[in-house]
């Protein structure tokens, strides 16, 4: 039987949470996941919906460029103002909830 040795980035047991915690970018990861979910979630209602991305962004009172980035998952620098205008946009409310850390 042989032993194995346990390198330094050996995360063998341990969570995907507590690995991205100990390389420092959890947060960064869980708000790109975050956001990413947020864009996906708004494009479907604007599609189930028929809602082209002008007649949203007139709904908005923003312009094109604007809702375009919200609806890019890769831009983080969105405000919770901006998402919830979204949603009133659509007919929805922003619904934002903390839970505990596992």
């Amino acid at each position: 039987m042989t032993t194995r040795k346990k390198l330094p980035f050996d995360h063998t047991g341990s969570s995907f949470d507590s690995f991205l915690s100990e390389e420092g970018i959890l947060e960064e990861v869980e708000a790109a996941a975050i956001k990413r979910v947020i864009a996906w979630q708004l494009a479907e209602a604007m599609s189930a919906g028929k809602v082209s991305k002008k007649d949203m962004a007139e709904r908005m009172g923003t312009s094109r460029s604007q809702l375009d980035r919200l609806l890019d998952p890769e831009n983080s620098s969105v405000h919770l103002q901006t998402i919830a205008k979204a949603a009133r946009a659509l007919g929805k409310r922003l619904k934002v909830e903390m839970v505990d850390a596992a």
